[in-house]
């Protein structure tokens, strides 16, 4: 139950996701801690069901898409310690000098446009679009109106003329907003 001693990090590899994550060796072992205690079958990987069962993440309105994230990269129904931290350290927040390549502004757009864009075909339709406010307001908000944001968010973000938005038009549209910020968790050392 909980922490499994049979699955303990190794240095090298709190070394190497510390390479690759820029997380601190002992954000790494809080996390790793998390992870295990999340692990009910014990076989050092989650699934769709146990991210799920973490209660912050139940009742957000983009927990399907965000448990997703998790398994994008992922051709398995399961997903590792290391792929874990990949996708959390899209959270980090940014310090100066201190970025990685999972961490800095593009990086977390990326993540974030993947947030909308529901058939991973790189571009985010007015339907997709749609789909994702209705998740975030539910009933709050009418059908007609939410239909009316998202074809005027379209409309606006749009540069091509396509009819959706593109990676680019996303960016841009996020110009001045403080992505790095916004889309940043404070993990304790």
């Amino acid at each position: 139950m909980g922490n499994k001693s049979s699955l303990l990090l190794r240095q090298e590899e709190i070394a190497q996701i510390q390479d690759e994550t820029g997380f601190t060796p002992n954000q790494i072992e809080r996390l790793y801690s998390r992870f295990t205690s999340l692990d009910r079958t014990d076989c050092g990987t989650l699934s769709r069901d146990d991210f799920l069962r973490i209660p912050e993440l139940a009742i957000n309105p983009l927990c399907d898409r965000i448990v997703h994230a998790f398994f994008a990269d992922s051709n398995d129904e399961r997903v590792n310690f290391r792929q874990f931290m990949k996708v959390l350290a899209h959270f980090r927040p940014i310090k100066a000098g201190k970025t990685n390549i999972l961490n800095n502004r593009q990086e977390k757009l990326k993540f974030a446009f993947k947030m909308y864009d529901l058939d991973d075909d790189e571009s985010i339709s007015r339907d997709e679009l749609l789909n994702i406010l209705h998740m975030m307001v539910g009933a709050n908000i009418s059908q007609d109106q939410l239909i009316s944001i998202a074809e005027r968010t379209i409309m606006e973000a749009d540069q091509c003329g396509q009819g959706k938005i593109s990676f680019e038009d996303f960016c841009k549209a996020l110009d001045r907003c403080d992505v790095e910020r916004k889309m940043s968790i404070r993990f304790l050392n």
